[in-house]
């Protein structure tokens, strides 16, 4: 009897270690992720919308991921995926988040979505990140507006 548990106590070590060692080395191989042509199409920008960031020698590598990232939402947008558009802008929110444009566009989406709460939300943060410039405050007004009347 004392052998049978020996063994048993044995088997389970082994199981635990290959366990164990199968879950190190999947750990260690590198997560490749090749570009899907569904999800990115480079297609022309609102009018200077990102060619004043693209020249700027200060951006970070992280910054300029985030805008394109914010394009890639933008145009989920535009083709009515509010939801492929949430989770890019997310994205884009955790690499770089003073970008207000990000909250404006995630407000849009909710706003698609008829999520009043969230729209309003995203469009309060977006108020505050893009205080700073004319037109992208108007585009924010102008959204508050169309949340409120959604509300309704």
């Amino acid at each position: 009897m004392g052998l049978k548990v020996l063994l048993i106590n044995f088997k389970m070590v082994i199981v635990t270690f290959i366990f164990g060692f199968s879950m190190v080395l999947s750990g260690c191989a590198p997560a490749v992720m090749k570009p899907s042509p569904e999800v990115y199409r480079e297609t022309p920008r609102e009018a200077g919308e990102f060619e004043e960031n693209d020249e700027k020698p200060g951006l970070s590598p992280r910054a300029l991921a985030a805008l394109q990232l914010t394009e890639q939402g933008r145009m989920f947008l535009e083709n009515n995926q509010p939801d492929d558009a949430i989770g890019i802008l997310e994205r884009a929110l955790n690499l770089n988040p003073n970008n207000g444009r990000n909250y404006y566009y995630l407000a849009e989406a909710w706003l698609m979505k008829w999520n009043v709460g969230q729209a309003a939300e995203f469009n309060r943060l977006a108020e505050i990140y893009l205080k700073d410039d004319s037109e992208w405050r108007y585009r924010v007004r102008l959204q508050r507006e169309r949340i409120k009347e959604q509300d309704q």
